[in-house]
């Protein structure tokens, strides 16, 4: 059940039954030579789509945007600051709480998320905290990819060249959503190196076509169709976890 194709009392009637919702979250920046700059939001919102073909899940609209500061280096990348992203997630839970929902799930795709959207969810604890009452919220942040069956795939068709950046499986996933825009590209070297970064132009530096530690040039939409079947159980499973 997708929010953004939903009524208003669509929406009353489902939190009689669920105060759940699923809110998909990426980023807008460089994927390496051969990936999407949207990959990090197509990735999850991918996934959260087909749970809620399957299921009764609500799903919130995706969140295109997100921590990424050091990719502005790479043409195309946007970002928002920490203070901006912990404000909009403020600002979207507490909205939907208002309605009912409790339980806020974010579905992430993006690794540089995960700190200002944590700060976030401690900021809602702590001002309840601070009131001297007890938050009705839950919030979570997992990745889509952070499942058994995405990490087996991974290590069955990857290894250790999937890295932490631009990796051969987000970019499979990718191409399994969007096969008429898969790209190609001479890998080199085949696997960059890993390691810290500090800012954009220290990435830059560091990184010059963008990969850290991943060999891109793996990735077919073939075993992205693969991986999107995993993910959706993992999350699943995740989820109802969750719940509980």
């Amino acid at each position: 059940m997708l929010l953004q194709l939903s009524t208003w009392q669509e929406t009353e009637a489902y939190l009689k039954q669920s105060t759940g919702i699923i809110i998909p979250i990426g980023s807008t920046e460089q994927h390496g030579p051969m990936g999407f700059i949207g990959t990090d939001a197509i990735c999850p919102q991918r996934v959260a789509e087909e749970l809620s073909n399957r299921t009764d899940i609500m799903v919130a609209p995706t969140l295109h945007y997100g921590m990424s500061q050091h990719h502005l280096e790479f043409p195309g990348s946007v970002t928002l600051r920490p203070t901006t992203l912990i404000a909009m997630i403020k600002d979207i839970i507490y909205s939907l709480a208002r309605h009912g929902f409790t339980h806020f799930y974010f579905l992430n795709g993006h690794g540089g998320n995960v700190d200002s959207l944590k700060a976030a969810f401690s900021e809602i604890y702590s001002e309840a905290s601070l009131n001297a009452e007890s938050s009705p919220l839950h919030c979570s942040i997992v990745g889509w990819y952070e499942g058994k069956r995405v990490s087996a795939l991974e290590e069955k068709y990857f290894g250790d060249a999937n890295g932490s950046h631009a990796t051969p499986s987000e970019l499979s996933l990718s191409f399994y959503v969007h096969p008429e825009a898969a790209k190609s590209a001479k890998m080199d070297p085949e696997i960059p190196p890993e390691g810290d970064f500090r800012d954009a132009a220290d990435y830059r530096k560091q990184y010059p076509d963008g990969r850290i530690g991943s060999n891109s040039g793996l990735a077919t939409a073939e075993i992205g169709a693969e991986l999107c079947e995993g993910a959706v159980e993992d999350v699943m499973e995740s989820y109802q976890e969750f719940l509980s």
